[in-house]
């Protein structure tokens, strides 16, 4: 939205002193009344408090009263003419002397671009920062959560230090009992710390053990413990001393104290205790290092449109052939050229010429060099070639029904805000495929049991009863599915109904460990809520001839400590990206109905 316009002659004047001086008189605009003394000023209108002129860069209509009129339409006396002239104007257009060169006067009536600070900026304090721009080491202080989080974070901080307070290994003592996932970590941490300080003598643990000691060559930095009790400046009055937090930010004080020159940074997953540590001048960050992207634009989608000169740059020495594979038949285009660096195996491309050309949908089968090898795609969207009664309603569906039914492809991933069809086309081709051609036996069905809301307590019965209310999804997309077959009349359908629920079984995530799937058609659903871990877990089960799914959106994570540059969903996309026997769409346009949609729209 554009700013409205400034007026020429601002209702509050500034001193003589404060106005930078022009470098020529000769200037267009310029008005020999600027070079006049400024004596007259101070009985013309009463000097309203100013900001510096500093801040007088940033051009904001609030720096004038309503009161203000144009210079065209004002009478003033002439002795304002002093206000209106250029010698003023770098106070708003420009930076003062000494601060750089002037820039040139932009249009006030073109919308202003967006400012976008850099990612670091968000993430990294201004003590890292500082530390990173001169070169020097750093000393991190971590908190037990991060520890907990990643069992790994000790040896991910490359050159720097690590230093654990006392009151850290006392809360991983307190953590480490039971089989959740944070006791299995914390244990895992104590016995990484205790291979650490073997061997060692109890004069070497003052002076740091190098964390490099058990071939994490990555990590060049020393291991610090705290060692004794540190005299020197406390928390200020009124924080709790019995409170592990306030411990740590006393630590994090005392080094600071105690190392004046050396940068102390405090890590932890917990945003209250980072908040105050910045409200306490202690420089505090959040632990960032298994976030997959910063930026989860930048995630890849699995589809790039070509440009329109595509087949112009790389037409000249194109081969043609024809394959029939999987019972179809397929076009294949060598084409070398510039565009060819940039993309992945199994990527989807495409290209709708505007001049009423017939558009072109392909993907990538093969890259060597600046050479490529492009595969038309089927036609989903065609009645003919309908998946268990499903057709592909949009371009990014025919991606993902080519990837769902081509049995050499066996790691799909499928992202798409809710109602883009993720679960309902991965259950028709399952079905297609374990009913029809007899590719797979069965088809398996997975979730994390993540509550949106309370939970309701324990559920009896069996593990698929138990797990059975949280397929409700699947068993709305199977009752589409089942309306679509309406030749066999009610009892038909009943048995169609009653073969396909013996087809597929429901199984919770926590009896996986140790299990082999062969011949298996997997989906794990909701996989935004999983960790990288699980869905390693998970992943590594896969036998031969099994084909594993993942769905999900990003931006519906209901997993405590969790964002969308740390999902697991997020981790295997950007991991198998490039790999030959897998593929990737992000769906965009949502199918289930116009309420649905415009709701993700507006709410």
């Amino acid at each position: 939205m554009p700013l409205p316009k400034i007026p020429t002659k601002p209702a509050a004047l500034l001193l003589a002193k404060d106005y930078p001086k022009a470098e020529r008189a000769n200037k267009p605009g310029v008005h020999a009344v600027a070079k006049a003394a400024p004596a007259p000023l101070a009985p013309v209108a009463p000097i309203t408090q100013l900001a510096p002129v500093e801040e007088l860069t940033v051009a904001k209509p609030a720096a004038a009263p309503k009161a203000a009129k144009p210079a065209a339409k004002a009478k003033a006396p002439a002795v304002l003419e002093v206000v209106a002239t250029p010698a003023a104007a770098p106070a708003a257009h420009a930076k003062p002397a000494g601060r750089g060169k002037e820039k040139p006067e932009a249009d006030l009536d073109a919308p202003h671009p967006p400012r976008h600070k850099p990612v670091e900026a968000g993430v990294k304090s201004s003590t890292s920062r500082h530390a990173d721009q001169a070169g020097i080491t750093k000393m991190f202080v971590l908190d037990t959560n991060v520890l907990m989080h990643d069992p790994s974070s000790l040896f991910r901080f490359e050159e720097h230090d690590v230093y654990l307070p006392m009151m850290t290994l006392e809360e991983l003592d307190d953590h480490k009992k039971g089989m959740s996932e944070v006791a299995r970590n914390a244990r895992q941490v104590s016995r990484t710390l205790d291979a650490l300080v073997g061997a060692i003598d109890d004069g070497a643990i003052e002076a740091g053990i190098p964390l490099s000691k058990l071939g994490n060559k990555d990590a060049k930095g020393r291991l610090f413990f705290q060692t004794r009790l540190q005299n020197g400046p406390t928390l200020p009055e009124g924080l709790p001393v019995g409170k592990a937090d306030n411990q740590i930010l006393g630590v994090v004080r005392n080094l600071g104290a105690e190392q004046p020159g050396r940068a102390i940074v405090l890590v932890s997953k917990d945003i209250n205790m980072r908040i105050k540590a910045r409200a306490l001048g202690l420089p505090a960050e959040d632990y960032f290092n298994d976030h997959v992207l910063e930026d989860t634009d930048l995630l890849y989608s699995g589809i790039v449109q070509l440009p329109d000169d595509f087949w112009n740059k790389h037409g000249k020495d194109m081969e043609s052939w024809q394959e029939n594979k999987n019972g179809s038949s397929a076009t294949f285009y060598r084409v070398t050229g510039p565009t060819v660096p940039t993309l992945l195996v199994n990527q989807f491309i495409y290209l709708e010429p505007k001049n009423g050309e017939a558009p072109f949908y392909g993907q990538v089968k093969s890259i060597t060099g600046k050479t490529a090898v492009l595969q038309t795609l089927r036609d989903f969207s065609h009645s003919k070639n309908n998946v268990w009664g499903v057709t592909a309603r949009n371009r990014e569906q025919n991606f993902a029904l080519n990837l769902l039914m081509n049995p050499e492809c066996d790691f799909v991933t499928l992202l798409g805000q809710a109602g883009t069809g993720k679960t309902l086309l991965a259950l028709a081709a399952g079905l297609a495929q374990v009913l029809e051609t007899k590719l797979y036996n069965e088809i398996i069905v997975t979730r994390v049991t993540v509550p949106v809301g309370e939970d309701i307590g324990f559920l009896p019965g069996t593990e698929e009863e138990k797990m059975s209310p949280w397929m409700g999804a699947f068993d709305d997309n199977l009752e589409v599915l089942n309306k679509s077959d309406s030749d066999g009349g009610e009892w038909g359908r009943a048995a169609t109904q009653d073969l396909i629920r013996s087809r597929i079984k429901i199984k919770s995530l926590n009896f996986m460990r140790g299990r082999t799937f062969v011949n298996k058609f997997l989906i794990i659903d909701e996989a935004q809520n999983l960790t990288p871990k699980q869905l390693k877990t998970l992943i590594t089960r896969a036998g031969p001839g099994t084909k594993i799914l993942c769905l999900g959106n990003i931006a519906q994570i209901d997993t405590p400590y969790l964002t969308e540059g740390s999902s697991g969903l997020t981790y295997v996309v950007d991991r198998f990206k490039g790999w030959s026997h897998s593929g990737h769409v992000t769906l965009a346009r949502g199918e289930r109905s116009r309420l649905a949609d415009h709701a993700s729209e507006v709410l």
